[in-house]
């Protein structure tokens, strides 16, 4: 009499071949789901339970994993030739902004179409990497004085646009994720230090060029106590959010600083807070634990990369993200001036979440599609 047996496989197997065949590698997948279904938890306390906004997010949300598996399917060849074509579509877009964009709490960084607003500076913040990495890529690493000169003009045109705009915060990420890129490529550790020294020299340059709202923004970093109710009313309340919800929080939609409207910003910029506060330091700890699993992940994905391009891409973006988390939680719990960075997939928004998942799809075509690729 025979034996028949039947396995367990098949489900699984065939659930691996659907996310092989969209190009969408599982572990990052399950990563960035966690994270987002955390942020709604927290955004509908943050909001004071308003449904409506909720709705938003969770649509802003579904198209931006909708973008991540469209980019996912585009080919790290096709994004090497197209980058030079993306940057410079970028910059035309950015000196539009300049001439005919739409002005709001005093900068002009919208384009408005009509029927959809949006910032060309959030797209620089993967075009920029890209092209800087099309660029080193082309010949033999480490790369020359010469090539890294180059580099630096290509991260440094946008960099200042957006700074005109003015958008401080966009601009240092945008340099960042540029930086990497030269970081990576295997820059030496006596042309990061000269390059050091030389922003170092030029601070007060800086400073002298920087608006006065920012520098307000650094003199409050340094002491918030100086204006209470004033420019130092956001952290002085982030703080007290942060401390009182001690180890495991005041619970869900039970946060004072939030539900009874001290904290600004609550849904946005300053919703790490209200983490803080609701669900304690071990809620903060799951968080940063999922955003550092996305991290390594991401970096593993880039050590596997095929190519040069591919590796030095992704391992600027996965880099940048994580200067996206560090500068938030820096400067919501007052170790970095207030600079007006979202918490990555958290914070109320749809461009900047649309801008995260399309760097996650190129991060996940570059490991689907490594196969196809030539060293």
């Amino acid at each position: 009499m025979g034996m028949s047996f039947s396995t367990a496989d098949g489900p699984q197997t065939h659930e691996r071949g659907l996310l092989e065949g969209l190009h969408l590698d599982l572990p990052l997948l399950l990563g960035l789901l966690f994270v987002c279904g955390m942020g709604m938890i927290v955004l509908y306390s943050a909001s004071g339970g308003d449904n409506a906004l909720l709705l938003k997010q969770c649509i802003r949300i579904g198209i931006a994993f909708s973008v991540m598996v469209v980019v996912a399917q585009i080919p790290p060849h096709a994004l090497l030739r197209w980058a030079p074509w993306f940057f410079l579509c970028g910059i035309v877009l950015l000196l539009t902004v300049l001439w005919l964009g739409h002005t709001g709490k005093g900068a002009q960084r919208w384009l408005d179409l009509g029927f959809v607003r949006f910032q060309p500076s959030e797209m620089m913040k993967i075009v920029v990497p890209m092209m800087t990495a099309w660029y080193l890529s082309r010949a033999p690493l480490p790369p020359r004085f010469a090539q890294l000169l180059i580099a630096s003009l290509i991260i440094l045109v946008p960099v200042l646009l957006i700074a005109r705009q003015p958008d401080l915060g966009t601009s240092l990420l945008v340099a960042c994720a540029g930086g990497f890129v030269l970081f990576l490529s295997g820059m030496s550790w006596r042309l990061i230090l000269a390059l050091g020294a030389v922003l170092s020299a030029l601070a007060p340059v800086i400073w002298y060029r920087m608006l006065d709202y920012q520098k307000q923004r650094v003199l409050t970093f340094l002491n918030p106590e100086s204006d209470p109710l004033g420019s130092g009313y956001h952290i002085i309340q982030s703080k007290i959010a942060l401390g009182s919800g001690g180890l495991y929080g005041k619970g869900w939609m039970n946060g004072t600083q939030a539900q009874l409207e001290f904290l600004p910003e609550r849904s946005t910029d300053f919703i790490f807070a209200v983490l803080g506060e609701e669900f304690g330091l071990n809620g903060i700890l799951i968080l940063l634990a999922a955003y550092l699993f996305i991290v390594m992940r991401g970096m593993y994905l880039a050590t596997r990369a095929q190519n040069t391009f591919s590796r030095l891409l992704a391992g600027s973006l996965t880099l940048t993200f994580f200067v996206y988390v560090f500068v938030n939680t820096g400067m919501v719990s007052g170790l970095l001036p207030v600079v007006g960075v979202p918490l990555p997939l958290v914070s109320y928004g749809g461009t900047s979440i649309v801008t995260l998942m399309a760097g996650f799809g190129i991060l996940m075509s570059i490991h689907t599609h490594r196969k196809l690729l030539h060293a």
